[in-house]
Parts: C-alpha cells; sequence; structure tokens
C-alpha cells in the first residue's frame, strides 16, 4: 500500500476550502496542514477541515519536513514566489489558475521546477468535467475529423468578482475577467482539440463597468463584498480571433460583465463533424452513411471536478499517472494571454 501524501494548502480564502473539501475524498491524501496571513480565518478553517497544524507564513510551512506536497491558492501574484519557494523546499506544487502573471513568472516556475526534481500541476479544472473528457476522447479518436475552427464563449451579465479587491486589482491579478475566466476555457480548447501552437492574436480589451465602482448593479458577488475605497483597473469584457499557424483559428467572446445573457461553451469545428462543450447536452454533429446524422455522446453528468483534479496530482506523486495539466502547457497560455492584452494595447496583430 502506498503512503499517504502529507498535503499543506497555502491560502485558505474560498478556493482553498474547495481544495480542502477535494482532498478529503481523496483516499491517498492526508490534509496536513493549512496557512493563511489571517489568523482568525486560519483558525476557522482548521477547524472548519478538523487540521491541526496551522501557520501564518507560507516559508514556515514549506520549512515543515513532512509536508510532500501543497496546493497553492493564493492571489496571482503570488503564485510565483510561492511555487518557486515550495520546489526549493522539495515540495510537489498543485498551482491554481491562472499559472502567474505573465509567461515570463511562468518560465521561472518551471525551471525551479525542473531544478527540484518536484511535480507542477495547474488547476485547470474544467479539464475534468465528464462532458469535455467525452468530446476529447472523441476528438482523439478522429470522430471531428481537421479541426478548423474553434468558438469560446464565456459571458457573465453581472459578474466581476470581489469589487475594488485583489481581483480587480492588476497590480494583484495581471488582469481581469481574461485572465480570470478566460484562462479555463482557452485552456480547455486547446487541450480538447490538441491545438498548442498559436501563433498570431487580434484582440481587443474593454473595461465599461467596474468604474465608478458605485454604479456597478448585480445580484450576487464571487469573494464579495465590494470595497469600494478599492481599485478596478482591469478588463470586463475580451474579444478576438486567435491563428494556429494556417491550419486553425479561435475565436472569443468573454465577459465578466456586459449586457447579454449568460453563456458558456466552446464549440469545435471539424471536417466531419462539430461539437459544442458546455451545453448540457453533447451532440456531434456529422454524417453518418452519407446522411447527415445527431450523434448523441453519453457520460456520467455528476463528478466533484476538484477531487478528480487532487486524485491526479497525489497518483502522479505516487508514479501512478500523469498530471492532470502540465507546466509547459500553462507557459502557452499564459503566451497567448500575454500575446492578446498585447493586441488590445497596440490595437494590431501581434504573434504569441
Amino acid at each position: 500500500m502506498s503512503k499517504k501524501i502529507r498535503i499543506g494548502i497555502i491560502g485558505m480564502g474560498t478556493i482553498g476550502s474547495v481544495h480542502a473539501n477535494a482532498y478529503a475524498k481523496v483516499a491517498n491524501a492526508e490534509l496536513y496542514a493549512v496557512c493563511d496571513i489571517l489568523p482568525d480565518r486560519l483558525a476557522e478553517k482548521a477547524k472548519l477541515h478538523n487540521v491541526g497544524k496551522t501557520y501564518v507564513k507560507y516559508e514556515d510551512l514549506l520549512a515543515d519536513p513532512k509536508i510532500d506536497a501543497v496546493s497553492v491558492c493564493v492571489p496571482n501574484h503570488m503564485h510565483a514566489p510561492i511555487a518557486i519557494a515550495a520546489f526549493k523546499a522539495g515540495k510537489h506544487v498543485m498551482l491554481e489558475k491562472p499559472m502567474t502573471l505573465n509567461a515570463e513568472l511562468a518560465k521561472k516556475i518551471l525551471a525551479a521546477r525542473d531544478k527540484s526534481g518536484k511535480l507542477l500541476q495547474l488547476g485547470m479544472v474544467w479539464r475534468q468535467t465528464p462532458e469535455a473528457e467525452v468530446v476529447k476522447e472523441a476528438v482523439d479518436a478522429g470522430r471531428l475529423g481537421e479541426i478548423y475552427q474553434i468558438r469560446v464563449k464565456l459571458i457573465r451579465r453581472r459578474g466581476i468578482p470581489g469589487l475594488g479587491g485583489w481581483f480587480t486589482t492588476k497590480a494583484m491579478s495581471g488582469g481581469g475577467g481574461l485572465i480570470d475566466i478566460a484562462v479555463h476555457f482557452l485552456d480547455l480548447a486547446m487541450w480538447s482539440s490538441g491545438l498548442w501552437n498559436p501563433t498570431k492574436v487580434s484582440a481587443k480589451t474593454y473595461s465599461k463597468f467596474g468604474s465608478p465602482m458605485e454604479d456597478y448593479h448585480y445580484v450576487s458577488m464571487w469573494a464579495g463584498p465590494p470595497k469600494l475605497d478599492g481599485t478596478f483597473d482591469v478588463d470586463d469584457y475580451a474579444t478576438g480571433l486567435v491563428r494556429f499557424g494556417d491550419k486553425a483559428t479561435l475565436v472569443f467572446e468573454v465577459a465578466w460583465a456586459c449586457n447579454a445573457k449568460d453563456e458558456a461553451y466552446i464549440e469545435l469545428l471539424g471536417d466531419k463533424g462539430g461539437v459544442k462543450v458546455g451545453m448540457g447536452d453533447t451532440t456531434i454533429l456529422t454524417e453518418v452513411d452519407k446522411r447527415i446524422a445527431d450523434v448523441h455522446l453519453t457520460y456520467v453528468q455528476e463528478r466533484d471536478r476538484f477531487a478528480a483534479e487532487l486524485e491526479k496530482f497525489v497518483a502522479a506523486i505516487q508514479g501512478k499517472g500523469e498530471v492532470a495539466a502540465s507546466g509547459e502547457e500553462g507557459v502557452i497560455t499564459m503566451r497567448l494571454l500575454d500575446a492578446i492584452y498585447k493586441s488590445s494595447e497596440k490595437n494590431a496583430e501581434v504573434n504569441v
């Protein structure tokens, strides 16, 4: 029997608790320690998740020799320094999305990983949906043929998180809706299609709803309530075209807030079939025996995506499989995000 992997979680906000609940469902994981800079929250979450070992400073947690691996669940600007420190301390790293603020920092994380010999897995949890998995299986089996066009649409009518806090402060987040939520679907699009070679981008980002903050009206808010004395200097809408050489294109429209109904899907168009992921009814539009046909893909609907993701992380540490999302893929995604922001700034097509 393999020994349990002892886990430390750094950052016990909402996503830290999500990780804690998920690790409780992973048979070969033991949540050993938690860390947060807010002592009251740290004590509350340690009691909630029945964890005896607590740290206010992440450096102290990383110095604990009993910890095998860490989940990094902190604001984006701390991803790189904590991940790099964790590798130097000899820990495996589960790093929440986005990988970091930009591609240059992402490369530094990879260099630290390579020097340490430890594993890095990124928090691209949408890959763990049964719907996404069954579509990727269909793509890999050639059922869509050559994919030449992808559409990404991820619209929140009013969904700016933590208005005035770190989510909407560029120095801490690296950007707005694009780096926060589009990162999931851009990764999902490249992973499911197998197209990991974005070459050029023509894009535009906008900031229309977050400032002045007192004029922003919403129903609910992730990581709220608003801090009206805080900052909003990021994008709340992004759209553009990505080229994958001369073989394929991707168009995207992503919004934290806009005057449109909520939508969330990616669509893959191939010369043998097309399919949407995210609509709840996964159907390949294709031809069978020279007749137009709709082929419905069946799959188990319910799954704890975070538990599935962390189970793969722990299994990879034990030598029983690969990480669910690699650092190399993360660098490509960060390069793409960097290019989108650069294209918007220059009002021109740019190289990725």
